[in-house]
């Protein structure tokens, strides 16, 4: 029956961001929903997920709620679902995803939660808080649960952004029991029987439709109707025998014996009751409305209703408790001959059964790692026995990785010994008990690899060459994952060691082995890092070459590659930075940030940040730029690849480059760089840093030649050290910043020479531009007196045009008329300005608008200054005096 009063109080869902429907067990929440979605969204965009109990894990529930928005919208939902398959992606980043995916559906988007009490809770209510928060307005969210989520409910009531059905309008009234009792269940009751029962009921759906059931063929109406009473549970333990007991045997047992799985077909119910009647009982349960819901058009699978199916466990585990596990071992075993491994498992679990869950979770490993699914092979082994885990050396290794990337690391290589023992145990010439899988042959190598892993997550240099060597001598010749893993890592030891002639050319090889191995996403993304040593070397035209190469691959493997793609966008953009081409550099960032719509990593993103950073600075706007370094370094964290380059020194330089002097110096105290510390490759970034700051301290006070000795002798030992070891980028830089010491101290004739040496260091050092520029006035009177004197080529000519041509595009400053806020302001301050005539605080806007409360604050001084303000009040006031914004 179509309640019009209820559907109307629903229509207003469209306007708002979420419609709630909270009611107890049994008040038709589902059923008004299924009727108000057929008759206002037949057809539409509509992504209804049946919560269960297991679905509390954040990476199952966000799994279930991307799988069916990506059914209802093509294209929703696949980069939300790549990222799942990886383990420690953070939510925020999935969610980022899973809301950019969102805002470019075409119409409007409903996701339908249905039976949300069984998942809320502090694992996923902050992440579904933040994803309603973030959607788009023509995205809507329904929410059917049995008691109020822990969401700011308040807040969106207060601002009219929440639709709310609960039991007191889901209750039938007296005319709706009458229409249920004499038209749909067509009872024909008298009308003081029908108010007695909608009275003891108050409304209660299911206890009306229990009643109605019992009522069938009942001799005695008025008795019954005399006897109905009693509370919630009362009622319903009477109505449910008096449903059961008026089935027929046959019936009784079907639904007592199929009530343990979550979805019912023909052919599984015969598997666990034995009969082969399944389909005939499903559809006679159906048409006898006994609480069973379709689950698709075809009528081929369904469930019963919640309320019903949770009595019917009961009493089944009540009258039969040792028939349970055997149900779910049947279970498991007809998921397992219909290639459904993730049902399987489940039921095996739910049966007991570890071992042969265990088993599952074995021959399921080869496709979880192929298809990077780690993140549910992770949710099964937290619900096996810790022993069996132990037992078995795939799941043994499995676990340690699950360990080693959720970030704990002390129990990580126990987890690898107890795979080994389990490995050795197997008597010579006879099969080992587990699965006969890939996976298991490989392992060796595999522990080894991963130990490789977990030495260079510990900062253990010689551990990690020391286990990916090994790794490389177990691994079969067609092993090629593990070769390519453990040769990734001996690059990395390499890199990391500063000796760049050894990275490349096992980086490159490493790079080869993905290739083969069929995984192009890690093999793209690891050409990222390729690349990063060839500008190392000093080849940034080589680095470039990779990144194009990578790109057309990438094209060509669609939405699958998103991430690598994002990732080789942004490598360009840098490299097309560098080189001076900064409307190249932007574009190409643009470009990343349309797949990163898509697929958002936070290292991705926290490259992209930094590449941003550089052109920002480049265009003359270094407050920007350190405020979009601020935001990398809330995004980075530290992984397997080396630091090379810390934000905190990149901010220092845009510092020292603004005169900036006392911040630097803080930086260089804070972080404990000195002239006479250690240098090695991994600190070089802080110590040319340190140069800078020592060369500007000279120029500050020129006649005190401390600054000046120690900047020369530190330069010295750099040099020698990346000269010995191949690193002709850093040598460029090293060889500019001699040039410069040299000129301060009024040496023109040595800087000059030392300039030449500086060109000539690489052999592409038409790729270096900004390296240069970036020195500011200093450095373009030198590359003045370079062209004068007629020295180093033609670069000093080209750097002068790249620099004078930034200078031609940049704004002339003229006298006009005040100008409109929204002209005067960037699109971030404008969007900064709006938020501030709110009544949000300052670290409440600043989560509205993903920056960090520091960003926050130089927006806010650079919208007071710009608008002559002194507070928040005073620059809203001055905004709408200037017109053009609020």
């Amino acid at each position: 029956m179509t309640r019009l009063r209820l559907l109307e109080r629903l229509r207003r869902g469209a306007e708002s961001r979420l419609v709630l429907v909270s009611a107890p067990a049994g008040f038709g929440k589902t059923t008004l929903l299924c009727q108000w979605l057929a008759t206002e969204h037949a057809g539409g965009q509509v992504a209804w997920v049946s919560l269960d109990a297991t679905d509390s894990e954040p990476a199952a529930f966000w799994t279930y709620i991307a799988s069916a928005l990506q059914s209802a919208v093509p294209g929703v939902g696949s980069a939300a679902l790549e990222l799942l398959a990886s383990p420690g992606v953070p939510a925020g980043t999935v969610l980022t995803a899973l809301v950019n995916d969102l805002a470019e559906a075409p119409g409007d988007v409903w996701l339908v939660l249905d039976d949300y009490h069984l998942v809320d809770g502090p694992e996923v209510g902050p992440g579904l808080a933040f994803l309603l928060e973030h959607i788009p307005p023509h995205v809507h969210v329904i929410i059917s649960t049995r008691a109020d989520p822990g969401l700011p409910l308040s807040r969106w009531r207060a601002h009219g952004e929440l639709v709310e059905v609960r039991a007191a309008e889901l209750r039938f009234t007296a005319v709706e029991a009458a229409t249920y009792f004499n038209e749909a269940a067509g009872l024909d009751l008298a009308e003081a029987d029908i108010a007695a029962l909608e009275q003891r009921t108050e409304g209660w759906i299911a206890a009306l439709q229990l009643a109605a059931l019992s009522l069938q063929g009942h001799g005695n109406v008025a008795g019954f109707v005399a006897g109905f009473a009693g509370s919630d549970r009362y009622i319903v333990d009477y109505l449910v025998e008096e449903v059961l007991e008026h089935q027929p045997g046959e019936i009784r047992g079907f639904l007592m014996e199929t009530s343990v799985l979550e979805r019912l077909t023909g052919p599984l119910c015969d598997a666990l009751t034995g009969r082969s009647d399944g389909s005939h009982m499903l559809a006679t349960l159906e048409r006898s409305n006994l609480f069973i819901v379709p689950l698709d058009d075809r009528r081929e699978w369904f469930r019963y209703h919640h309320l019903f199916a949770d009595v019917l466990r009961a009493r089944l585990s009540s009258q039969q408790p040792g028939h349970v596990p055997l149900l779910h071992q049947r279970a498991s075993l007809w998921y397992e001959r219909n290639n459904l491994a993730d049902e399987a498992i489940r039921h095996a679990l739910a049966g007991e059964d570890f071992d042969h869950a265990s088993h599952l979770m074995e021959l399921a490993a080869p496709t979880i790692r192929r298809e990077r699914q780690e993140a549910l092979l992770f949710g099964w082994l937290k619900a096996l026995p810790d022993d069996v885990v132990r037992r078995s050396p795939v799941l043994s290794v499995f676990y340690g990785f699950m360990m080693m990337a959720a970030g704990d690391l002390q129990g990580v290589e126990r987890r690898f010994e107890d795979a080994e023992r389990a490995l050795a145990a197997v008597p010579p010439g006879q099969p080992p008990p587990w699965a006969d899988t890939e996976e298991l042959r490989s392992l060796p190598a595999t522990i080894a690899v991963y130990r490789a892993s977990l030495s260079q997550a510990q900062g253990d240099v010689a551990g990690t060459v020391e286990h990916a060597r090994r790794a490389l001598d177990l691994a079969a010749p067609d092993d090629h994952l593990s070769r390519g893993a453990a040769g990734g890592f001996l690059g990395l030891a390499a890199w990391v060691a500063g000796d760049v002639p050894s990275a490349l050319e096992t980086f490159t090889q490493a790079v080869e082995s993905l290739h083969a191995s069929g995984n192009l996403v890690d093999a793209l993304g690891s050409t990222v890092i390729l690349a990063d040593m060839w500008l190392v070397a000093g080849r940034p035209g080589k680095a470039r070459l990779l990144y194009q190469d990578g790109l057309r691959l990438a094209q060509a493997q669609g939405g699958r590659a998103a991430r690598a793609t994002a990732d080789l966008h942004v490598g360009v953009s840098e490299i097309d930075c560098e080189a001076g081409d900064i409307t190249g550099a932007k574009g190409h960032l643009q470009n990343a940030a349309t797949f990163f719509d898509r697929a958002p990593m936070t290292e991705s993103r926290y490259r992209w940040f930094v590449a941003r950073a550089l052109t920002t600075w480049a265009d003359g706007s270094p407050d920007d730029a350190i405020g979009l370094l601020d935001q990398a370094e809330q995004l980075y964290r530290r992984g397997f690849f080396p630091e090379v380059r810390p934000i905190a020194a990149m901010k220092a330089r845009i510092r020292i480059a603004q005169g900036k002097l006392t911040e630097a110096g803080d930086w260089a105290r804070a972080r404990g760089v000195s002239v006479t510390g250690e240098t090695s490759y991994m600190r070089e970034f802080d110590h040319l840093t340190l140069v800078r700051l020592l060369i500007a301290q000279q120029r500050k006070r020129p006649d005190d030649g401390g600054p000046a000795s120690d900047a020369v002798h530190l330069l010295e030992r750099l040099l020698e050290s990346a000269a010995a070891n191949g690193r002709a980028g850093s040598l460029v830089e090293i060889r500019m910043l001699q040039a410069l010491l040299e000129d301060v101290q009024g040496h023109r004739a040595q800087a000059l020479h030392m300039l030449d040496r500086a060109f000539a260091a690489s052999p592409e050092p038409e790729g270096y531009a900004r390296l240069f520029l970036a020195e500011g006035p200093p450095m373009q009177a030198l590359l003045r007196a370079a062209v004068e004197h007629g020295r180093s080529g033609g670069h000093p000519r080209r750097l002068l045009g790249i620099a004078s041509a930034a200078d031609a595009e940049a704004p002339v400053q003229e006298h006009k008329p005040p100008v409109s806020a929204g002209d005067l302001l960037s699109a971030r301050e404008l969007q900064v300005l709006k938020l501030l005539q709110s009544e949000l605080r300052g670290p409440e806007i600043a989560r509205a608008l993903f920056i960090s409360h520091n960003t926050l604050r130089t927006h806010t001084k650079h919208i007071f200054a710009k608008l002559g303000a002194t507070n928040r009040q005073g620059a809203v006031r001055r905004a709408r005096e200037r017109g053009g914004l609020l």
